[in-house]
């Protein structure tokens, strides 16, 4: 078991920053606090002077081989969690998406087979893709024998993985009596549907179109709808890739409330503004992710939101399809442009170098969204999302001083393309370390 002795840390936690030594024993962290090397013979030394150690980064949102039409994405368990390591992720949170009436059982089943090559720690959660009087006791099997306590229900996609408002107010009764929590991608999947049908009649095929079929207000009502769902089951509920000003004030209204409700966005949301679909193709075709990337004063919302609190989490929605052969399917017909787009590698150096040395939010905020509070969200802590005596040894070692730029040719995604292409990045993953072990 490896043993390694930390010197000259700087240490963040989402509460504090301290400079301090760090002795890993046995994949936990077993001291922390001024410490003499000569104490720790057999213990390997790194000096970190100069350097942030951070609790390594969870993303409790990826799509890993996540089958579609379009065949799957392209990362599976091995290259996408590859790159998540080289990105300073030490836990990922996957999905088991059962095809229409599949048993909650057998989509497990062989979604373990899938995701057993994974090089980090990861869990799954539960999507109910479909809802008949079985799926409560499903759901209840899932949380008392597999210790799977987070269920993923979708709005948008009807005709193959949405759910009605009705049948997700079952889920969520039944998930608070399990102590549970439901994740919602809100969108008005019918609105989206008779946008779709409309646009198309009119010959509007480029990807502009999937944005404007799914404008702002498609989120927003949605959110507003499943928050009265939370009001009224008190269900511990998680809002996925918030995109939208209207939404984030929705979502701060009902926290203020004292709702058990959680927000997660993203750095596409964060960073990107529409005019990404006025692009030629193909190059407009990867931007095609669900919902789409809004206007300049949604982003603006976001960044505040992000700061204040409103936003818990970062993660990266990260489910790419390659340009050639993928999202070229849809080029002359946006609904059949698979969804998504990769960031599993980019996740930490895009918030560090847009939010940390922008000023936008501080370095324990930082920690906060990448790490803590998912691991506070999704059960995990004081195990993962912290650097404490006791909890599992995982870690970054991180040098602010390095300086590059995000390239297709150098990423580790198994991808053709990058929505990130070209933006440059301060700070970088110099070590990770997982359950004490260098990766």
């Amino acid at each position: 078991m490896n043993q390694l002795l930390i010197i000259n840390a700087t240490i963040i936690n989402s509460d504090s920053t301290i400079k301090s030594d760090i002795a890993v024993s046995e994949g936990l962290f077993k001291e922390i606090g001024h410490l003499n090397p000569k104490d720790f013979s057999d213990y390997k030394i790194i000096d970190v002077k100069g350097k942030y150690i951070f609790p390594g980064g969870i993303d409790p949102h990826v799509h890993l081989e996540l089958p579609t039409p379009a065949g799957p994405s392209c990362d599976d368990f091995q290259s996408g969690s590859k790159a998540a390591i080289a990105g300073g992720t030490t836990f990922l949170v996957d999905f088991v998406t059962p095809s229409h009436g599949q048993s909650l059982m057998k989509a497990l089943a062989f979604r373990l087979k899938e995701s057993n090559k994974c090089l980090v720690d990861y869990t799954l959660h539960m999507g109910i893709t479909w809802y008949d009087e079985t799926i409560p006791e499903q759901m209840e099997w899932c949380v008392n024998e597999v210790g799977i306590k987070s269920f993923k229900a979708y709005l948008a996609y009807k005709g193959s993985i949405g759910i009605e408002y009705r049948e997700l107010e079952q889920v969520m009764i039944k998930a608070a009596s399990l102590n549970a929590i439901v994740l919602v991608h809100c969108e008005e999947g019918d609105a989206i549907i008779e946008n779709q049908k409309k646009f198309l009649s009119e010959g509007k095929t480029e990807p502009l179109y999937h944005a404007l079929s799914r404008p702002a207000e498609v989120e927003s009502e949605s959110v507003w709808k499943v928050i009265d769902l939370c009001r009224k089951t008190n269900c511990k509920t998680y809002i996925v890739h918030t995109s939208t000003a209207k939404s984030i004030e929705y979502i701060r209204a009902a926290k203020r409330e004292g709702l058990p409700l959680f927000c997660e966005t993203c750095p596409q949301y964060l960073l990107f503004d529409e005019s990404v679909y006025s692009k030629p193709l193909p190059e407009s075709l990867k931007y095609v992710i669900s919902p789409p990337i809004r206007s300049k004063q949604d982003q603006e919302a976001l960044w505040l939101a992000v700061a204040d609190g409103t936003v818990d989490v970062i993660s990266t929605d990260h489910c790419p399809f390659n340009t050639k052969g993928q999202k070229d399917m849809g080029i002359s017909d946006f609904t059949k442009i698979p969804n998504g787009a990769g960031g599993i590698e980019n996740r930490l150096a895009l918030l560090y170098t847009y939010g940390v040395l922008t000023k936008k939010i501080s370095l324990q905020r930082f920690v906060g969204l990448t790490s803590t509070n998912a691991a506070r969200i999704f059960d995990l802590y004081p195990q993962k999302g912290s650097i404490q005596v006791g909890s599992d040894a995982d870690l970054v070692i991180w040098n602010p001083e390095s300086k590059s730029a995000i390239s297709v040719k150098s990423q580790l995604q198994k991808c053709d393309s990058n929505i990130y292409e070209g933006l440059t990045i301060n700070g970088e993953a110099e070590y990770l370390v997982k359950n004490g072990e260098i990766l």
